[in-house]
């Protein structure tokens, strides 16, 4: 089982995707500072987007959430209970 996230930094208005088979493990190395992409972001708020059965139909969808289009629609979808909540430190 795969699994799309996205990571919503508050501070920055900024939305990383991504995908992992092994989600708890990828929150951790994402609040550890392990990735590169989001080390220097701060805090975060993780939310499962989608689950997919295979690596490929993961990756695609995964891209499609990517995609300008589909990260307005995360941005409109969860945003505005990200602002509205504390800030969970990463979880």
């Amino acid at each position: 089982m795969y699994v799309i996230y996205a990571l919503f930094f508050k501070n920055i208005k900024r939305v990383y995707v991504g995908m992992t088979s092994k989600y708890n493990q990828r929150m951790e190395e994402h609040k550890k500072g392990k990735t590169r992409s989001t080390k220097n972001r701060g805090e975060f708020i993780s939310k499962i987007i989608e689950k997919c059965e295979t690596r490929r139909e993961a990756r695609l969808r995964e891209k499609y959430w990517k995609s300008g289009c589909g990260k307005e629609e995360l941005k409109k979808k969860y945003y505005s209970g990200v602002e509205q909540s504390g800030s969970s430190g990463g979880s």
